[in-house]
């Protein structure tokens, strides 16, 4: 198993986690593994990665809050989620950013 899907493995055990445990760094762990997670997306990746983000950040993340019993763990879960793409959102374009800006710098 590569860094990059232990990395996101950890992100989402960390999103289901602190759906039912929060404390005052759950933020920061979050955006973190995020940034992390970020790091390892490959070019061809990146839309998708942005596309999935804005739909868990704009309100997709409440779409199941409607189901008795559980629908309030899964919209925090994939709000949580939606906190590590947001972070790994950021990195993809700083990243873009960076190899436009750099001679030589690959996307790969």
């Amino acid at each position: 198993m590569s860094l990059d899907k232990i990395l996101y493995a950890v992100a989402a055990l960390a999103a289901i986690v602190f759906a039912f445990v929060t404390f005052e760094f759950t933020g920061l762990i979050l955006a973190i593994l995020g940034l992390a997670c970020g790091f390892f997306v490959k070019g061809d990746h990146r839309r998708g990665l942005l596309i999935a983000a804005i739909f868990l950040m704009a309100g997709g993340a409440g779409a199941l809050g409607g189901i008795p019993a559980v629908g309030e763990y899964l919209t925090a879960i994939f709000s949580n989620y939606g906190a590590v793409l947001a972070a790994a959102s950021l990195m993809v374009i700083v990243m873009a950013t960076a190899e436009r800006l750099v001679p030589g710098m690959s996307g790969d």
